[in-house]
Order: structure tokens, then C-alpha cells, then sequence
């Protein structure tokens, strides 16, 4: 049986404005851009990195997304700013013009 490795979905890029704030201390927020999306997760741009395994809340500041999530990565760029990947917990989001694929597609 072969072993599965890389994404489970093909991300799109995608920039929408978000604010991040972790659970155990929403006053930690940060409003960010994303950078890529698929119905599992994102990635975003923060100016401050992120633990492994951090639980988040994930906001839109446009539209209406609001979802639990956790820190599947977290990656220092040249410039400062850090990539997050995000994993959505317990849902999937369907994106305008994009990914509309469940967690079991």
C-alpha cells in the first residue's frame, strides 16, 4: 500500500484580509493577509510566529468565515514576516470561485 504524502487538496491563491487570535489569549490578535486557500486550511502572513499544535480563531474581515483552527507550521520568510499554515478543525469552507471540497472528498 503506497504511503500518501504531500496535500490532501490543491490550495489557490487567494488574498483575503483575517484576523488570527489564539484561544488562550484572544487579546493576542493579529490582522493579517492570507496567502493560499483550500477547503482544509490557509496559509497567512503574521509578524509574530506561531507554537506547533496553536489553537486559533480564524475571522474574516470580509465576509462571514469564522473557524476554529491549529498550526500545522510556521516558517520565517527573508522579510521579517512569518508563513502559517493553518489546519481548520471540525469543518471545511468552501471559497468563492475556489475549493468546495469536504474534509472526506
Amino acid at each position: 500500500m503506497a504511503v500518501r504524502s504531500g496535500r490532501l487538496e490543491k490550495r489557490i491563491q487567494l488574498s483575503l484580509p483575517v484576523q488570527i487570535s489564539s484561544l488562550y489569549d484572544p487579546s493576542a490578535s493579529e490582522r493579517t493577509t492570507t496567502e493560499n486557500v483550500c477547503s482544509l486550511g490557509m496559509r497567512v502572513l503574521t509578524q509574530k510566529a506561531k507554537e506547533l499544535n496553536e489553537r486559533l480563531m480564524i475571522s474574516s474581515l470580509v465576509g462571514d468565515l469564522r473557524a476554529l483552527a491549529r498550526v500545522v507550521y510556521c516558517q520565517r520568510l527573508p522579510d521579517g514576516r512569518f508563513g502559517v499554515g493553518i489546519q481548520f478543525q471540525g469543518q471545511s469552507i468552501s471559497w468563492p470561485g475556489g475549493s468546495v471540497a469536504g474534509a472526506g472528498d
